[in-house]
């Protein structure tokens, strides 16, 4: 397999033409890096529940333990001198071993937040990326494991250094610290950085390590603290590994780079969006594309440019539902922490209208300033207007998107496979039933558009009659065709359950965009002039 394939036989209707505006990803993110004895860099996909194994110089990309099977959320991985592969599954809390035929067993299961991960003669190390976190050697019997360091704020993916020492980022306090792999207080390498996520050490003992927030990589020498910067990515770099002195970095959008001297750089699968969920079209004709851990701005014949990411200042969060402020640029979000939020990316900053929902979806808000959103783990619909938030629908089965026409909501009811209609004072009213999995929908010219992620198709309908046509098929939407993914969890506080939503919006002149998040792009449907 060539990494991530997109689906064939995308159509449009008669009327109606169909373009990708982003390209497809060919991984489900880039998170933890290692590097095989076969030569080849292995790569954990927490979004996918993916490890995928890229030979660097042809580009061929090969699936080692695939979306639905028994790895879930991979985040860092290492090998031993066995081959057998051991990984932390960040949305399970544990450590999990793939010997090289590919069985899998449970290393240890008490590990919230599980993250980085070593491997240091004959001795496995892993971590917890929290607040509070825990570093320990886990013994490979399923015996009690040793506490080496506790209290860190938030380690990331480390490594044994010449001296011995265990090394590894602390995001928390934007440091990189070194401790005795028998234990005792921690020292402070360095300082002052670009929010550390990894550390690795090259040939000659220098420290090599990726800035999630600032996007550079570091040269570091840990004797004398001199450092130098090799690159300069962009924000959301993950994780590094070496071929031989060849260095490779990982991104989280599912980019992996080469870094080749004098700050030269070559891609080794470019950046692309990961899994976009919601979309919403601003009143200049930009749309806003929400991708969970990022937020960018697209407009048309551009590229995505980023708007926010959790690491950023301000960013209200994990980022699921988006529509259009009022302001100019203002996004209207909800979060995967279940908070519904107002973002200005040009300030850095947010106003949160909500907390403590369960697993919040699609968000629409209408010229009165009224805004509706969707709690799909309770099955509710509420609205946020004059400072109050009021539940206007209860008892739903999945509720997903919504769409707004004055003070009137309509719903995509997935569990149901059905669209309701919901009014001031006024009882559920079904627009249409019989779908498979509707999830998101808009409203464009009196007509209601809607995806059926279950039929992986785009489908008009009239919102008085409940006449419907389908204007597209074979979308890449929704799971792959004959995969079951598994249900990934939260991330400690830092992201809710990470929930597919496949989104869907309109521009002004009738253009409608969705989500292709079975393959990481955005497609754009127009209809004929």
């Amino acid at each position: 397999m060539n990494g991530r394939i997109a689906p064939s036989g995308m159509t449009a209707t008669e009327g109606w033409s169909l373009e990708r505006l982003t390209p497809p990803s060919r991984l489900y993110g880039a998170n933890g890096l290692a590097t095989g004895a076969d030569g080849r860099l292995y790569v954990a996909q927490v979004g996918g529940s993916q490890v995928s194994a890229i030979d660097v110089d042809s580009g061929v990309i090969s699936t080692i333990s695939p979306m639905g099977g028994d790895i879930v959320a991979p985040d860092d991985l290492v090998f031993d001198e066995a081959g057998n592969l051991y990984l932390t599954e960040i949305t399970e809390g544990r450590v999990s071993m793939l010997t090289p035929g590919g069985q899998a067993r449970i290393i240890h299961g008490d590990m919230p937040v599980a993250n980085p991960i070593t491997w240091h003669r004959g001795r496995l190390i892993a971590g917890e990326c929290r607040m509070g976190a825990r570093i320990m050697e886990l013994p490979l019997d399923g015996g009690a494991p040793r506490l080496i360091l506790d209290n860190v704020p938030m380690a990331n993916a480390f490594q044994v250094g010449p001296d011995g020492k265990l090394y590894f980022p602390v995001m928390g306090a934007n440091e990189i610290w070194r401790v005795d792999l028998n234990g005792g207080a921690p020292e402070v390498v360095a300082g002052d950085l670009g929010v550390p996520d990894s550390v690795k050490f090259d040939s000659k003992g220098r420290i090599v390590t990726t800035q999630v927030a600032s996007g550079q990589v570091l040269r570091i020498d840990p004797v004398s603290g001199t450092r130098e910067v090799l690159a300069d990515l962009g924000p959301g770099l993950d994780n590094v590994s070496f071929i031989g002195d060849r260095i490779f970095v990982s991104s989280i959008p599912g980019e992996i780079t080469e870094l080749m001297g004098d700050g030269k750089v070559r891609s080794v699968v470019p950046r692309a969006l990961q899994w976009p969920l919601g979309l919403a079209v601003d009143g200049e004709g930009a749309i806003f594309v929400a991708d969970g851990t990022f937020g960018y701005t697209l407009r048309p014949g551009g590229v995505p440019q980023l708007a926010g990411m959790i690491f950023y200042p301000g960013c209200p969060g994990y980022l699921r539902g988006v529509a259009p402020g009022a302001q100019a640029g203002e996004w209207i979000v909800t979060t995967g922490t279940g908070s519904l939020a107002r973002y200005r990316p040009w300030e850095g900053a947010s106003e949160f209208l909500s907390h403590g929902h369960d697993r919040l979806m699609g968000v629409a808000a209408n010229a009165s300033g009224a805004i509706v959103f969707a709690e799909q783990g309770t099955g509710q619909v509420h609205v946020a207007e004059n400072g109050t938030v009021r539940a206007i629908a209860t008892g739903l089965d999945q509720p997903m998107g919504v769409a707004l026409d004055g003070d009137t909501a309509y719903v995509a009811e997935a569990g149901k496979g059905r669209i309701v209609r919901l009014q001031q004072g006024r009882t559920v009213e079904t627009v249409v039933e019989g779908l498979g999995r509707p999830e998101g929908i808009t409203i464009s010219n009196g007509t209601l558009y809607v995806i059926d992620t279950q039929s992986k198709s785009l489908i008009a309908l009239d919102p008085a009659s409940g006449a419907q046509r389908t204007i597209a098929t074979h979308l890449p939407v929704g799971a792959p065709v004959g995969i079951t993914p598994k249900y990934l969890g939260p991330i400690g506080d830092m992201a809710g359950p990470m929930i597919n939503f496949c989104g869907l919006t309109a521009g002004p002149d009738g253009t409608l965009y969705l989500s292709g998040d079975a393959e990481g792009s955005v497609l754009a449907l127009r209809p004929a002039a």
